[in-house]
């Protein structure tokens, strides 16, 4: 059983008890958050496309931390210029566990 969700405005696919990293929420660690914007059910073989979402489906979810992702460096060059720049950043993520999805 999964189903496609639109979490801070990103599609994820989603199980029962699976982690997720998604940008960062406001929300407190600890928080249960429902989300409502279900696209697509699949159960037991069975799935159910929304138009554009699956009426009175939800997901919910429980926020375990607020993490950092890897830094990503970003370097620019301009030939025969001397000039050169480094730049790096660090992207905010918050990890949930998808607790239950509920038709």
């Amino acid at each position: 059983m999964y189903a496609i969700v639109e979490i801070a405005g990103q599609q994820f696919k989603v199980e029962k008890d699976r982690y997720v990293y998604v940008h960062r929420l406001e929300a407190n660690e600890g928080d249960t958050l429902t989300f409502d914007k279900v696209l697509l059910t699949e159960n037991n073989g069975t799935v159910s496309v929304g138009t554009p979402t699956v009426s009175g489906a939800k997901v919910t979810a429980k926020v375990l931390a607020h993490v950092r992702g890897e830094k990503v460096l970003i370097f620019k060059k301009k030939r025969r210029k001397g000039h050169a720049k480094l730049n790096g950043h660090r992207q905010d993520f918050t990890k949930i566990m998808i607790e239950n999805i509920a038709f």
